[in-house]
């Protein structure tokens, strides 16, 4: 490997960043302490650090203590001892496109620099430190517990330790709020807007995690001076610290003067659901489809209005019009094969139990039944996964024997068409032949599978069947009126000048939708998650009924678990789970069983289940997750600070791992969390 080969490679790929970019990139070049030979270059990825030169030097120069001369760290493999000549710290600068780089000489200098997408070296301006700085902020609190960065050798730290810190991201943010639509979305988002994309994601997450309902307001209250359409934002604060008088107050106040805002009436949308007012809830739902009709969010929350109606025709036929649009990769560029891998196991802090030297995800699917390990609902993301929870809710609702009967009454089935098109053959012409080859095309395009318990006999061809996935089509939306009123009429479009397509008798036909090919693939993606549920469930009845012991390796157990919990079998997940972790630890298992704990409103097994995962994060470098500290957050104000503090001292955990827990509780103090209590400092 060429030394600073790593960085080349990150400075090639500048110009395919989308988004927010990848982690930040450190490089360290480090040579032999005794005789300053055998040059050697080694990297890693990092989140959270402050981005300003003095910080980045400072973290630079921790890393230096660890790599001293006569410290014997076990640095591929065998006994050396190196010191680090220099180090490159590389952060991406999502909003002006470049590439920030701290380079620091050890000792000596200080330089930092930008670099663009063509390679060019710039000054680094006080404007661009400053936008580098909140893009690092952002990555650290999105990127934490986002599997799609679950990559190896990444340390991911809190970016907000102190009051100080959490001073200069709200700072940074009020400064740069309305650049945030340059910052991307999440991916349920299309097209990122003023209030929609991921700076008021972090935003709301960072609430979340703090608690600090007062310094979002300010915040909020001085960019709606501004800015009049933060009133949504600002509303949804007020919801979340429970002030729903002024919350209901502004959003009245709001949508008089903005009635086609899409934010203030999916937020009124929600809260009317809240408060089981589904009458008003789906008229303010179809407001903010109309108004926001290219947008997957409005379209599914009326999909989900519509199953709490128990309108499972309705909620089908809009499914089936939510605009969908392909996922797109996260922004991580390829980078050179590492000549040797080390990545040592921290010497506090982890549990004996789940030390494991193997790197996560590797080699993985070794010895696991094909027909689990290809499951294609595990691979779903964006809107393709957000409607397949929609379609398990329907299931979860009435079951798939009545979605099945569902599906067939509001989309033309296969039989259907073709006993038409066997109806009507031979008698058009002209006009005629031309207006049934166009919309036998849709059909042969778009047309639903055939009923029956098993979905079987589309009407693609084979070939489109096995080239199908989820992203094939991409359908352009529709308002909610032409949705659910017109019903298929803007596929046989009927005016005073040309006649109908099809003859009399084909009348219920009319009134049939033709179901999209991305929904088409859903049904089979669910039909083979059930498959595979129905199958596992009654061999492990059979097994159990013979008194013979029921074994499945530990990952087809995490895979059946995963499975049952996408179908909202919590207690067949858990038990899949736990036997799991039977086998040795696992950390996928086990956040599917903080999941269930923290539905069921367990709080011995959420809190231990908390520091077996923290521990667990310790090992691979990751300090910061801000799903556990929601956990222990809402642990701390429904038991007490004291009272965790105790059972926890009170266990047989080690002293590192019971220091690593207090952690959480500095956190506690540091946000003020409902249910902190002062007296037990040091306790």
């Amino acid at each position: 490997m060429v030394i600073g080969e790593a960085v080349n490679a990150r400075t090639a790929a500048l110009s395919s960043f989308h988004s927010l970019g990848p982690p930040d990139l450190v490089h360290l070049t480090k040579v032999h302490a005794r005789t300053n030979a055998q040059e050697a270059g080694t990297y890693h990825y990092v989140t959270g650090i402050d981005t300003s030169s003095a910080s980045i030097a400072a973290y630079l120069n921790t890393l230096t203590y660890s790599y001293a001369p006569g410290e014997g760290q076990l640095w591929f493999g065998k006994q050396q001892n190196w010191k680090i000549q220099t180090g490159v710290y590389c952060c991406y600068n999502s909003l002006s496109r470049v590439d920030l780089r701290v380079r620091v000489h050890i000792p000596g200098s200080v330089e930092a620099f930008v670099i663009d997408e063509r390679g060019e070296k710039h000054k680094a301006t006080d404007q661009i430190m400053l936008e580098t700085y909140l893009c690092s902020v952002i990555r650290a609190i999105l990127f934490a517990d986002d599997e799609d960065y679950n990559i190896t050798a990444y340390r991911r730290f809190n970016p907000l330790p102190n009051r100080e810190a959490e001073e200069k991201f709200l700072d940074a943010a009020e400064k740069l709020f309305t650049k945030g639509w340059q910052l991307g979305s999440e991916l349920e988002v299309q097209v990122p807007t003023l209030l929609s994309n991921n700076l008021t994601a972090t935003f709301f997450k960072y609430i979340a995690i703090t608690g600090r309902y007062n310094e979002g307001i300010n915040l909020l209250e001085k960019l709606r001076e501004k800015e009049p359409d933060f009133a949504a934002l600002l509303a949804r604060v007020l919801l979340d610290m429970d002030e729903e008088v002024k919350a209901v107050q502004l959003l009245g106040d709001s949508i008089i003067t903005s009635p086609r805002d899409p934010n203030l009436l999916d937020l009124q949308t929600r809260f009317c659901m809240s408060k089981n007012r589904l009458d008003f809830a789906l008229a303010t739902a179809k407001r903010a489809v109309n108004s926001a009709p290219s947008e997957f969010g409005p379209w599914a929350r009326l999909v989900k209005v519509y199953i709490e109606q128990h309108d499972f025709q309705s909620a089908l036929l809009t499914l089936n019009s939510c605009p969908m649009f392909p996922y797109q990769n996260v922004d991580l560029h390829r980078m050179p094969v590492a000549q040797r891998m080390h990545l040592p196991v921290p010497t506090d802090g982890v549990l004996q139990d789940i030390i494991d030297d193997s790197i996560p995800g590797e080699n993985e699917n070794t010895n696991v039944d094909p027909a689990l390990s290809r499951l294609p609902a595990s691979s779903l993301r964006g809107t393709f996964a957000k409607a397949y929870d929609l379609l398990v809710e329907i299931v979860h609702e009435i079951g798939w024997d009545m979605l099945l009967k569902y599906r067939s009454k509001v989309f033309i089935m296969e039989e259907e068409y073709r006993n038409l098109k066997t109806e009507t053959n031979g008698t058009k012409t002209g006009k005629h032949n031309r207006a049934d080859s166009n919309a036998s095309q849709v059909a042969v395009n778009g047309t639903s599978l055939s009923t029956g318990r098993t979905p079987e006999g589309s009407v693609m061809g084979d070939d489109d069947k096995k080239d199908m996935t989820a992203a094939d089509i991409v359908k352009p939306a529709q308002s909610v009126d032409a949705e659910l009123v017109k019903g298929s009429e803007e596929h046989h479009p009927a005016n005073a000048t040309t006649e109908p397509v099809v003859s009399a008798s084909a009348t219920p036909f009319r009134s049939k939708r033709l179901c999209e090919r991305w929904l088409d693939n859903l049904f089979m993606v669910m039909y083979e998650d059930m498959r595979v549920y129905t199958l596992w469930r009654a061999e492990f009845a059979h097994f159990k009924s013979q008194q013979l012991p029921y074994n499945k390796s530990l990952r087809e157990l995490e895979i059946l678990g995963a499975l049952a919990m996408r179908l909202k079998h919590t207690e067949e997940a858990a038990e899949a789970f736990s036997q799991s972790m039977n086998i040795r630890f696992s950390a996928r298992a086990l956040k599917g069983l903080l999941d269930i704990y923290t539905a069921r409103n367990e709080p011995i097994n959420i809190l231990h289940a908390t520091v077996k995962l923290t521990s667990y994060d310790h090992r691979w470098y990751k300090e910061f997750s801000p799903s556990l500290i929601v956990s222990i957050k809402r642990l701390v104000r429904e038991e007490g600070s004291q009272k965790l503090r105790n059972m926890i001292h009170g266990s047989d955990y080690s002293t590192s791992v019971i220091e690593l827990m207090d952690g959480y509780f500095e956190m506690a103090k540091q946000f003020k969390w409902p249910g902190y209590e002062d007296d037990d400092d040091g306790k």
